[in-house]
């Protein structure tokens, strides 16, 4: 069932298609009835929103990357050692 409800609506393109294609920013009812606060401030402020978003996706990416690695070469190394350990013991 659709209820009627109007709500304006931010349609923020992405600078990086690969992640999203755009964002979707649902603006409060009394965001635009406050004085001082123009369209355009609404408008740069969900911009900013998205862009800090794929900022922080991005160092989070290049940071689990490098931990995956590192990650890997560890539990290798610890793996080649309870089998070289057990070894020892048992033989």
């Amino acid at each position: 069932m659709v209820k009627g409800v109007t709500r304006q609506v931010i349609l923020v393109k992405s600078p990086d298609p690969r992640l999203f294609e755009q964002a979707i920013f649902l603006v409060r009812e009394e965001a635009l009835n406050r004085p001082g606060v123009s369209q355009e401030q609404v408008i740069a402020q969900a911009r900013a929103a998205a862009n800090d978003y794929l900022k922080r996706s991005r160092i989070w990416n290049e940071r689990e990357r490098g931990l995956t690695g590192w990650l890997w070469a560890v539990l290798g190394a610890s793996c080649a050692s309870l089998v070289w350990l057990l070894g020892f013991i048992l033989l």
